[in-house]
């Protein structure tokens, strides 16, 4: 009996992990900015003041400059902050002083990724952990989903 309750109560982990969907009430302006250089990262993936320190430095946005207009950058700002992730997921490393937090540092993205080798990481098609869409043949579609998963050099994930 333990078991079967243990079982019920981490099904909402296990579907939240395998299905980041960006929501249906996500403004039109989440996937035509954020998602036209990367996949839409689901702003479930990183804790509230994460976004917000993201979303206030978007002229040095991971090296590239990606401001906006005030209204766009505070409507998605807002999206993000509203729909963020608990401590939980979204809490991980520290970013240093003047470095904006990094989703592939957050605790959920290290315990999701830690069975991925080195060979996979270094992959031509690959390049930076951030290029979810690499392995992940949904993610632009917001599914994580294990079996969606193939990896670089065409294996399908086992895990």
């Amino acid at each position: 009996m333990k078991r079967v309750l243990l079982f019920v109560a981490l099904l909402p982990l296990a579907a939240y992990a395998d299905d980041l969907r960006p929501l249906h009430a996500a403004p039109p302006a989440f996937q035509a900015e954020c998602g036209s250089c990367h996949v839409a990262f689901p702003p479930q993936l990183m804790i509230a003041d994460d976004w917000r320190r993201v979303m206030s430095s978007l002229d040095k946005h991971y090296g590239d400059n990606a401001g906006l207009d005030e209204k766009t950058r505070q409507t998605l700002e807002d999206f993000h902050v509203r729909h963020a992730g608990g401590r939980k997921v979204g809490a991980g490393r520290t970013a240093q002083a003047g470095e904006p937090p990094r989703l592939t540092q957050t605790d959920w993205f290290q315990r999701e990724h830690r069975k991925v080798s080195r060979t996979d990481w270094t992959h031509e098609k690959v390049k930076t952990p951030a290029n979810c869409a690499a392995c992940h043949t949904k993610a632009a579609e917001g599914s994580y989903r294990e079996r969606e998963i193939v990896m670089p050099d065409g294996r399908r994930w086992k895990d």
